[in-house]
Formats: C-alpha cells, structure tokens, sequence
C-alpha cells in the first residue's frame, strides 16, 4: 500500500487533484481511497487531503498519519505548517518550489526530494499561480506510480475551475517535464 498526503491551501485545488489522481489510479488498475480534510473554508487557508493506492481492496477510509509521501503544491506552506509530521523512514517529498532539491530543508526521514517551478510553470500556462495540475505530473515524474497517460485521461473527466481541459493538459505535461528528483546521498539528479 502506498499512501500519500497532499498539503495546499484553499482555492489551489488540492482536493481537485487527489480526486484526479485516484481517478488515475483506478484506470490503472488500482484500488484507490482519496479523503479530503478542511480546517477554515476559506480561500488561502491551509488543505490537506490524503491518498491511499493498493493493489488489493482497502478498507481504511481514515486520515493518513504516516505517509510514503508528501506532495506540497504551496512553497509557503512549510513555514507555517508541518508538512513533514509523521512522513515515513525513506519518504518523499514532492515539492514546488525554485530552489534545486539539495537547497530543500527536511527531516532526516525523507530520502527523495523532487521539485518543479510549479508557480512559474502555471503563471506561463494560465496567467495565475494555481500549481494542483502542474504538481500532478511532478508527482508522477517523482515516482512512477501513476502514468501520465492515465492522468492526462483523468483530466479529460474533470471539470475546471481555471483554464480549460487544453491549458491543464499543458501544465500536467510541462510539470512532469520540468520536476528535479534528487535522492538524498546521491550524487546525481533525475
């Protein structure tokens, strides 16, 4: 089992992309649990929503507390927010940001760190900083759990808030094209 926490804030649409992403998932074969959690609804406030991807039938439809890995599509969250809490030995973060993975502060638990200009990469495709679509295909550059195929279909399912089925199929590929994995020890970056 693979499970995976998403943090953002309202009106990002992280909840928007963990539903994109299970739906991915299932194409794909997988059984999938996708659970959002909201403090203060409002716009701007921080969103967490939890992910769990099996090959076999689940029955947990909790809150994650230990995740394989965590995916933050908001470069101000970690200051104000513990992303890292409870994040597994040999863990994940997928993070957006400018900064090269190996200027990235974490916890001695995470192992691979994978970045993507997400913000730079959604204000050249839709004008505005909304990074949910652009970190899927981070998510799937990082680690291979999910094709971008699959994503690219669960995106043609959705409906769009902001930009249309054309500029979110852009930003999910430019996302995956453009994301920096770094393995923590290793010399080389993917």
């Amino acid at each position: 089992m693979f499970e995976m926490r998403l943090h953002g804030r309202g009106g990002q649409g992280t909840v928007l992309a963990a539903g994109i992403l299970a739906k991915a998932l299932v194409a794909e074969g997988k059984h999938v649990v996708a659970v959002p959690q909201f403090g203060f609804e409002r716009r701007g406030a921080p969103v967490a929503a939890y992910l769990r991807a099996s090959e076999t039938p689940m029955r947990a439809m909790t809150n994650i507390y230990t995740p394989d890995c965590v995916v933050c599509i908001d470069s101000s969250l970690p200051r104000v927010v513990d992303i890292f809490a409870g994040l597994r030995a040999g863990g994940m973060l997928v993070q957006a940001s400018r900064l090269a993975p190996q200027d990235i502060a974490v916890p001695p638990t995470v192992a691979t760190v994978a970045v993507c200009d997400a913000v730079g990469i959604a204000r050249e495709v839709f004008g505005r900083p909304i990074t949910n679509t652009v970190m899927l295909g981070a998510f799937a550059r990082a680690t291979g759990l999910v094709s971008l195929e699959a994503l690219d279909r669960a995106l043609e399912e959705t409906s769009f808030r902001d930009g249309g089925l054309v500029q979110n199929r852009r930003a999910l590929a430019l996302g995956h094209a453009r994301t920096v994995v770094h393995r923590i020890g290793q010399r080389e970056a993917a």
